[in-house]
């Protein structure tokens, strides 16, 4: 909960596509809609994000990210909270650490974006696995899918890994010191399983499984959960907001299948966050 009678402060460190509602371009809004000022900082620049789509172009934003550092820390700006997720390359998992260390005070939240569905993202390498691994053990909270907490525990991905794998997962995530809330579990419809460090809180979060899927709602899910906490929340009255919203999102999008690959139509939603 920020005080000081100000708006929260998050520095997003994100990639920024041009077509395709994901990342930044639906991170910022969302975080507004809750009243947080949202700083981006992008990791890539691309024309459109990778899922659904072929001959995108891609740049890398690597010094960027640590010019804007260095301009941060001249400022003397004071972020409450730090968010990040998809990476350009393995070293911007290091640089996204410097952000951690600089801003030690604020919320650190890292959504390791790697892969879904089994499988790796096309831009994601063995490296940049290992990098995130190492970036999640700075973070306060990290917010996996189900294919990206496998990865990152070198474990086979599985969309229903059951009840006692998904308590080992939170277990080693946690390492007993970071919360963690594993997305997109296939169980009981679809389920979002949590551990809160802080409470020592194990709990699940449900909603119905669409049929549809579209990208971005990761990004959007870890949004509401960190705007959430911004606001007071606890870490599972955030998570159950997020669902809530997420899935609200996927409900109102009547996409066919071939635009689907734009995201959800989180223009007409936006209003249900702000009620």
């Amino acid at each position: 909960m920020v005080h000081e009678n100000r708006l929260p402060l998050a520095a997003a460190l994100h990639d920024l596509s041009s077509f395709g509602r994901c990342a930044l371009t639906v991170i910022i809004p969302t975080l507004s809609a809750m009243g947080v000022q949202t700083c981006p900082v992008p990791t890539a620049l691309l024309s459109t994000h990778t899922g659904g789509f072929e001959g995108f172009v891609f740049e890398e934003t690597t010094d960027f990210m640590l010019g804007a550092l260095r301009h941060f820390r001249e400022l003397n700006l004071k972020f409450d909270a730090v968010y990040s997720g998809f990476f350009g390359n393995v070293r911007q998992t290091d640089i996204v650490g410097l952000y951690f260390d600089r801003y030690s005070d604020a919320i650190k939240l890292a959504d390791p974006v790697l892969g879904d569905d089994g499988k790796l993202y096309s831009t994601v390498t063995g490296e940049l696995v290992e990098g995130m691994r190492r970036l999640c053990q700075k973070a306060d909270i990290i917010t996996p899918n189900v294919t990206e907490a496998a990865f990152l525990l070198g474990e086979e991905p599985s969309p229903d890994p059951g009840a006692s794998r998904i308590d080992s997962w939170l277990e080693r995530l946690s390492g007993g010191k970071r919360s963690v809330v594993i997305t997109g579990v296939h169980s009981n419809g679809v389920s979002n399983e949590g551990f809160d460090a802080a409470t020592g809180e194990r709990f699940t979060v449900s909603s119905p499984l669409c049929v549809e899927k579209y990208p971005g709602t990761g990004d959007i899910f870890a949004s509401v959960l960190l705007g959430g906490l911004l606001n007071g929340l606890s870490l599972r009255e955030a998570s159950r907001k997020a669902a809530e919203f997420t899935y609200y999102c996927i409900r109102s999008t009547a996409a066919e299948p071939e635009k689907r690959r734009n995201g959800v139509a989180l223009e007409a939603c936006l209003n249900k966050l702000m009620e």
